[in-house]
């Protein structure tokens, strides 16, 4: 299929394409439509979606299509624009080969596995101080649970499913959903526009005709203010959830690794073993600042050492001690153990999940690696050096029972001790410090997606955007950790809490996988209901168990939590209102017009860059510095910052321009796209030359447009008429400063009152042809406004900023009150803000304050 040209007609939009004459059938190339779906070889499309009824209606394949994207009513120059960006630049997968992806697995280790490596070191002794061991029944029975809860829900559900589930190959709660977002607009801030779709890492891939119920799950999350709602709270719960576990994991792994001690050092108490543990805690925190990049080279082969060491030690205690323990593999042990325990096999459950603690890492850590990279590793090495390891503490245990609390340091043998307690030192630091960073990598998505307040970050490698340092997380964690190992001074109740913040994530991760299955996989319904119904029946009833221990520890994820959910539910609603309260008092197009290019005050050189949210329409801001400073800057460009739901956004798809009010007002529109794993370390001078270079592009396309728009104008006179018309209408000829710009071009300019029918033409490369570049010199009006542009980028730029207040209206509710003017107000005050996240002397910033009332 070979798009020819865009039209606009009736205020529908509409793709002209024609199909390559290829008298093989072959298939051409695929291209996309101006909506965001793929343009579709109609001799591939199913009979059933091209049929039309009797009367001339259009068919059921056509009326989903029409319904799954609601075209705009005009072709929006920022849609224009985005769809030329777009498909110069496609988006490659790269596929690896074999040896790449296996160095890469074995990478993995050392990021991913470090949780779930060290889980051996503390899951019997939790599961056997609830149940004693009576019989053999009992180690089989809690063999066989473990065992298979490791091939049900890592291997079966997270390895060969939920990983399947990535966002452009990006992992985590935020990243299904960013996928969501982009399939249905779900997302409380309402800032999406359709250029967003011709970003190349956008990927949108329309639900199919052939399934009705994925449109209907579509409109209704679209339609429904509380599902939206139920599933932010649902994405704010399990980030929550996982800012908890960066303060238990630390403190359970650090702990039982020093724990090792206590039976081979004589003396070494609890008050002992707490203290150690607060120093390495300490010290562990204390070098974050200097990132991982450092030691990260060691992780790998520290993690391979030690998986090797809980293979081979289990290995050998199976045959030295036990080798009947393989009868576990039968799962009627599982009934074996309930049926003599009861309750008490019940409660063993939540020693039981600790086995499983680190397997979110295997999604959330996507981003990092590879999917096949990751399905290696545990497949080939995580996996059955794990069943090895609990299989020869099983086989220890069937010989010594009462060593049940210090199993692993005692299943060692003597003369391995030191090594293997030096390893897993090093393996619990490692686990530690993965899931530290995991917790600065879903804050800073939090804060991407507007959902956490503005704190500050350091990028701790030049190599590596994902390696990053948020000093108050770090701090906060830190002194988290200490009062956790401080207060419980025991494995057994910190796993009790531990236990909890990991099955709360996964139930988080299945429920939202799910809404994937049935809203863009559009897999077969019964299939969809199988994966909650099994992993999320397995999921509940290990939850089930973990909260029985409520008040032994159990209270603390919850706290995290309850604390962490309110935070960011209250930014992001104050974020929201805030943001609709720009959109409803913007500025109206009439009211600049009345004002003049002069917009009422005197016109000095120099550019001035104002900082707002508003996508579309003058932020109400601009009049407040209108108001205060006694002149404003030549050239006014309206700066967006927004994140939209994608990983990352191409460098040379950063920048969306659009022309505000006419000509002589040198006013324009800046949209600057950032994906939620981007980062923004350029410094004030990077950033202002490439809005300037993108500027100068953005003004020689738009020459290049109107030239175009122009000679079509003299071929056709009706055409001609037209054109002249509008420009009588909106362009008098009274304004001196309008007439050089104008010069030799007959085109509107780009207002938010604009009505015109933009030309076929308008789909144009951004890199123009030599050709029109060396014919430059011939048109006065672009070097006009180039010149200028020059010369006000020479006077330097000035950071305009608004200071904004944002307060609850008099006849709100009272919780509504306390919430903003409190709460919300409270985080204003005390987060980041907008002058310290950019580099930029305090002597570019003028800053002008102003209230919002919600």
């Amino acid at each position: 299929m070979k798009v020819d040209r865009i039209e606009e007609s009736s205020g529908s939009v509409r793709l002209l394409a024609r199909k390559g004459s290829n008298s093989s059938g072959g298939s051409s190339e695929s291209s996309r439509w101006v909506d965001g779906s793929e343009v579709v070889d109609w001799d591939e499309v199913p009979p059933w979606s091209r049929l039309h009824d009797s009367d001339g209606r259009e068919g059921y394949g056509t009326t989903i299509r029409r319904r799954l994207v609601k075209k705009p009513k005009r072709v929006d120059s920022f849609d224009v624009e985005a769809m030329e960006i777009g498909g110069a630049h496609g988006h490659h997968t790269k596929d690896m080969t074999l040896w790449p992806t296996l160095l890469l697995a074995f990478k993995t280790l050392g990021v991913v596995y470090g949780d779930m490596g060290t889980s051996p070191l503390y899951v019997f002794s939790d599961v056997f101080s609830k149940v004693p061991i009576e019989s053999d029944v009992d180690v089989l029975g809690a063999l066989s649970l473990v065992m298979y809860t490791i091939a049900l829900v890592p291997l079966a559900k997270y390895v060969f499913i939920v990983l399947k589930a990535n966002d452009n190959g990006e992992g985590g709660t935020f990243a299904l959903y960013s996928l969501i977002c982009r399939y249905a607009n779900v997302n409380m801030l309402p800032n999406r526009q359709q250029a967003d779709e011709h970003i190349s890492s956008f990927k949108l891939k329309l639900p199919t005709p052939e399934l009705e119920r994925a449109l209907k799950i579509k409109e209704t999350l679209e339609r429904r203010a509380t599902l939206k709602n139920i599933l932010l709270v649902l994405v704010l719960l399990g980030t929550s959830m996982i800012i908890g576990d960066g303060i238990l994991t630390p403190a359970i792994s650090v702990m039982s690794a020093i724990s090792g001690l206590q039976g081979q050092v004589k003396g070494f108490g609890t008050g002992a073993l707490v203290g150690v543990s607060i120093a390495v805690l300490v010290a562990l925190f204390s070098i974050q600042r200097f990132g991982t990049s450092k030691v990260g080279f060691m992780f790998a082969p520290v993690l391979a050492l030690w998986f090797f060491s809980l293979g081979s030690i289990g290995l050998y205690n199976i045959f030295n001690y036990d080798v009947t323990v393989l009868r576990a593999i039968n799962p009627a042990y599982v009934y074996y153990f309930f049926n003599k325990n009861g309750k008490g096999a019940w409660s063993a459950l939540g020693g039981c999940v600790l086995c499983i603690t680190g397997a979110e890492a295997m999604f959330a850590d996507l981003g990092h690696f590879s999917v096949p990279a990751i399905q290696i590793a545990f497949t080939s090495v995580v996996f059955p050096c794990l069943l090895l390891a609990y299989m020869g503490q099983a086989a220890y245990l069937m010989k010594n029972p009462h060593s049940y609390s210090r199993i692993f340091y005692d299943s060692v043998p003597e003369s391995l001790f030191w090594p293997v307690f030096v390893v897993a030192t090093l393996a619990a630091m490692i686990a530690s410090q993965a899931m530290i960073s995991a917790t600065f990598s879903c804050v800073k998505q939090s804060m991407a997606l507007g959902c956490f307040p503005r704190l500050k970050i350091i990028h701790t490698s030049r190599k590596f955007m994902g390696q990053i340092y948020i000093p108050v997380m770090n701090w906060f964690l830190m002194i988290m950790c200490i009062i956790v190992v401080s207060i419980f001074q025991s494995t057994t109740d910190i796993a009790n809490a531990y236990g909890i913040a990991e099955v709360g994530v996964m139930m988080v991760s299945t429920a939202l996988v799910t809404l994937v299955m049935l809203l863009i996989w559009q897999t077969n319904l019964f299939l969809a209901l199988c994966f909650p119904l099994l992993f999320g029946s397995v999921e509940l009833i290990y939850m089930s168990a973990v909260l029985s221990k409520l008040f032994e520890g159990g209270w603390l994820p919850l706290a995290f939590a309850t604390f962490f959910l309110s935070v960011m539910y209250t930014w992001n609603y104050g974020s929201v209102l805030k943001y609709r309260s720009e959109v409803r008092e913007k500025v109206s197009s009439d009211l600049m017009l009345d004002l003049g290019s002069n917009l009422g005050t005197l016109r000095v050189p120099g550019i001035g860059l104002l900082y707002n949210e508003l996508v579309q329409g003058i932020p109400s801001i601009f009049l407040q510095f209108l108001l205060s400073l006694p002149a404003i800057h030549s050239t006014i460009v309206f700066v967006c910052i927004k994140y939209v739901p994608i990983p990352v956004v191409p460098q040379e798809e950063r920048f969306l321009f659009r022309r505000v009010c006419p000509k002589d007002y040198h006013m324009f529109r800046c949209v600057a796209r950032y994906g939620y794993k981007d980062v923004r370390k350029e410094d004030h001078h990077a950033f202002e030359q490439l809005l300037i270079e993108s500027l100068e592009k953005f003004l020689r396309r738009e020459a290049q447009e109107a030239a175009l728009e122009l000679e079509g104008a003299l071929t056709e006179e009706t055409d001609n008429v037209s054109v002249k018309s509008m420009d009588t209408e909106h362009h008098p000829d009274t304004d001196e400063l309008r007439i050089p710009l104008m010069q030799g071009q007959n085109l509107e300019g780009e207002g938010t009152t604009s009505t015109s029918k933009e030309p076929a033409s308008l789909a144009l490369p951004l890199a123009l042809p030599s050709s029109y570049m060396s014919s430059s010199a011939e048109d006065p009006g672009l070097e006009y406004e180039l010149s200028a542009l020059r010369e006000a980028m020479e006077s330097g730029c000035t950071y305009l900023l608004g200071h904004g207040d944002v307060r609850a209206k008099k006849n709100s509710f009272f919780f509504k009150k306390l919430v903003i003017n409190y709460f919300y107000g409270f985080l204003r005050k005390n987060c980041r803000g907008g002058t310290a996240n950019m580099k930029v002397p305090h002597t570019n910033i003028i800053q002008v304050g102003m209230t919002y009332m919600v």
